[in-house]
Order: structure tokens, then C-alpha cells, then sequence
């Protein structure tokens, strides 16, 4: 396990001896979308009530404006300081590839984000880049949730279960708008109760999500793996299943099943960024 210790220095709170983690990687690589890199260096984003800056010098992240009670209760559990990522990176490095993609992104590791924020922004990542994602997720904020010092709180389901398409013009989702509005009113009527989700069996958690509109399989796993923690959860777009053809034609390892999720994610860092490493292309 990987011991912190965390120290206050006037408004802000210093996280020393960090280890399996880069900033970098984990906020700028497809699974959050609420955080921006400024120009020095500093990260900014918008989690639940708190926008926050967070930089990372070395071994020690500096979360500015922030107290050791706020780390202890927000981001601790975000940035998923409880779970230990050297035995992660162990097991999942008994297999070439997965030990090929750590190498590359040892830093790397799946955030804990609140399920209801996780589940809307990967519904509206349908047939889209990053960077447009950002923006729709922005202006639904902007418009439907709720102002908070330094921006806007992530709408809750309630706040936007009685709107309309046209309500959710602004945001410019498109189609996305009529799966937002149904996903809203069955998470705000309990009809698809998000609180069961962690603690269902994985298959019964697929089902229950997808019987929200234009929820499919991908949409599905996605919020599992980053809104619920679920660490077996795997993602499957173009790249992974390039990668599944090529080395997991059978699936994934038994002993690796478990944390399949979290290899994903390395996976798909070192193949977007290393487009031949993994020679995606002799087998599709």
C-alpha cells in the first residue's frame, strides 16, 4: 500500500510521498471532463462543490485553497488514494502487453467520480472528441447547475428531469439531449436507483444502466468503471478492441480479470498516444 502524508501550509494542503502518479496522465486521458491544464502548469477543475487548482512537483501534490478536512472527505477518495496501485501494476504485469502499457504510463490510474456526473458526461461522449466533450459538459453546467465560488456545480437529475429538448438547447448536444432528459428522470424517480449500482452483480448493473435511452454497452461500462468504482469494468471502443483482437482473442485473463478495468486504462493511454506500439493493426 502507498502511504501519504498530508500536510497544511497556510490555505493550502500538500499530499507528500505519492507514488504510481501523474497528473497529467490521469486528468488528460478520456475519462474526466471538467478539468483544464493552465498555462503554468496547475490543473483546474470543478469537482461536486469545488473548483480547485492541483499541481504535482515531483512526489507531492499541492491542492491550492484546499484543507486537510476537505482532501480527506473530496480528494482522497477522487483521486483514489485507498486503492494500492503497486499491487495493481504487479498482477496486472504478469501479461506482456498490460506490462508494455505500465511501463509507458506508470502513473496512470482510474479517478472515482461521482456516478450521476459520470454516467451524463460519457452519455453525451457518444460519436465525440475530447475536446467537444469538455465543451458540452461545460455548458450544461453553465446552464442547469447550480453557481458555485469559481463556477458551476454538475446539474443534479432532479434539475433537469422536467426540462425539455428544447430546454437543453444551448448545451448544443444534439441527439444526446433525449437520452440526458431519460437518464434524468429514471435516476431522479429511482427507476434506476444509482445507489444499488456499486454492490450489484457487474451484469445486473450493465442491465439496469442500459435500459436508459442511448445507453449501450460502451456508455455502460464507462460509467461503471469511472462513476462506480467497479475496476472490472472494461470499456471497449476502436482501440481496445483492436487490442482485445490482438492479444485477448479469448478474453482477458482469469488472474487479471479483477482489475481488467484499470488495465484498460493503461492500455488505451499508451496505444492513443503510441499508435503502432502495440501492433493493433495485424489483427481487427
Amino acid at each position: 500500500m502507498d502511504y501519504i502524508k498530508i500536510e497544511q501550509s497556510g490555505e493550502n494542503t500538500y499530499v507528500k510521498g505519492v507514488r504510481n502518479f501523474c497528473l497529467d496522465d490521469i486528468l488528460d486521458c478520456g475519462q474526466c471532463f471538467r478539468w483544464e491544464k493552465l498555462n503554468d502548469g496547475v490543473w483546474r477543475g470543478i469537482i461536486s462543490k469545488y473548483a480547485r487548482t492541483v499541481e504535482q512537483n515531483g512526489d507531492t501534490l499541492i491542492f491550492y485553497g484546499v484543507t486537510p478536512g476537505e482532501f480527506d472527505e473530496i480528494w482522497y477518495n477522487y483521486f483514489d488514494f485507498g486503492r494500492d496501485y503497486g499491487m495493481v501494476k504487479e498482477i496486472l504485469s504478469r501479461d506482456e502487453a498490460m506490462r508494455r502499457a505500465i511501463s509507458y504510463t506508470p502513473g496512470m490510474r482510474v479517478l472515482r467520480q461521482e456516478p450521476w456526473e459520470a454516467l451524463c458526461s460519457f452519455i453525451l461522449s457518444q460519436n465525440n472528441n475530447i475536446k467537444r466533450i469538455r465543451g458540452l459538459v461545460s455548458r450544461l453546467c453553465e446552464g442547469f447547475g447550480e453557481k458555485i465560488d469559481g463556477g458551476c456545480s454538475f446539474p443534479a437529475p432532479k434539475a433537469l428531469a422536467g426540462m425539455t429538448e428544447l430546454d437543453l438547447a444551448p448545451v448544443k448536444s444534439g441527439f444526446r439531449a433525449k437520452y440526458i432528459l431519460d437518464a434524468a428522470r429514471k435516476v431522479a424517480s429511482n427507476e434506476v436507483c444509482l445507489r444499488r449500482i456499486h454492490n450489484m452483480p457487474l451484469n445486473d448493473a450493465d442491465t439496469l444502466l442500459q435500459t436508459i435511452r442511448g445507453v449501450g454497452p460502451k456508455v455502460s461500462a464507462c460509467a461503471l468503471l469511472y462513476g462506480f468504482g467497479r475496476a472490472e469494468s472494461i470499456p471497449r471502443d476502436v482501440w481496445i478492441n483492436r487490442v482485445m483482437a490482438r492479444f485477448y482473442p479469448n478474453g482477458i485473463p482469469a488472474e487479471l480479470s479483477g482489475f481488467a478495468g484499470l488495465g484498460q486504462q493503461y492500455l488505451f493511454h499508451y496505444i492513443r498516444n503510441n499508435t503502432g506500439a502495440l501492433d493493433v493493426s495485424a489483427k481487427k
